[in-house]
């Protein structure tokens, strides 16, 4: 069955090589809370708990909205569950197709054309050769790129190179799509293209994660929040009283529209 499942999974990222810890803390300002996530590792080594026990049980139909200020983990938490990330501890199992909009240029090769990273991208999400070939068609007219599409990815510009890893990242739809906020690349034109597709794919898939810290979107995607504070889950509950919950805790950070 479709779903995925994590079990007291915790991330720590070594990031410094410092003497104190008391240096790097007044440095960057943290406050008593923040420093518990800053630590040292030893042999002047210091490490980052990005997440802190996570559990959690995803299943079909779930539509989930991370809500939390910036840092609360809720990136992470989606790299684990796509798998960039491995947990440092804890176990996680995962059944059926993901897909990751949190990073969509991973696997693309700058030196390669644009019809080459259609088919290593299609690769890399799991497709057989011949089913990443069949994507370029329709990817040629969605992208509009046109014969840019045979040279190095590395002479297109930033739009460009966005409109290419999108319409490839939302080629297949998958059992599970995992994103962090709605995307806007390129112009106006090519933004109600995305997001147009970008509805038709979270209609088909049997499990959402999306992360945003616009109340509108959450609320119009989502039945479930996960509220994340510090890399811990405070509360899993119905998306409206996760979106209060968080406004009445004074750390939040949400657009309202």
């Amino acid at each position: 069955m479709v779903g995925i499942t994590l079990q007291n999974v915790s991330i720590d990222f070594p990031v410094y090589n410092s003497r104190s810890r008391g240096l790097i803390n007044t440095i960057f300002g943290h406050s008593r809370r923040e420093q518990n996530r800053v630590e040292s590792a030893g042999m002047g080594n210091v490490c980052v708990h990005a997440l802190h026990d996570i559990s959690l049980a995803l299943k079909p139909g779930d539509r989930i909205g991370l809500i939390g200020r910036n840092g609360a983990g809720k990136t992470t938490l989606l790299r684990v569950l796509s798998g960039v990330y491995e947990p440092t501890r804890g176990l996680m199992a995962q059944e059926g197709r993901i897909s990751s909009l949190t990073d969509i240029m991973l696997g693309m090769d700058l030196d390669a054309s644009g019809y080459d990273n259609i088919v290593m991208r299609g690769i890399v999400m799991g497709l057989n050769r011949r089913a990443a070939i069949a994507l370029i068609p329709e990817i040629e007219r969605f992208t509009e790129l046109g014969e840019y599409l045979q040279l190095p990815v590395r002479t297109y510009s930033q739009g460009m190179l966005l409109r290419l890893a999108f319409a490839v990242s939302t080629s297949i739809t998958p059992d599970i799509l995992l994103m962090d906020e709605m995307i806007g690349a390129g112009d106006a034109s090519f933004v109600k293209k995305a997001q147009a597709r970008i509805n038709g794919l979270i209609d088909g898939v049997s499990i959402l994660v999306l992360a945003s810290h616009n109340e509108s979107i959450l609320q119009s995607f989502c039945t479930t929040g996960i509220v994340m504070k510090r890399g811990r889950i405070e509360l899993i509950a119905p998306i409206d009283e996760c979106l209060r919950w968080h406004r009445e805790d004074g750390d939040a950070e949400l657009m309202q529209i």
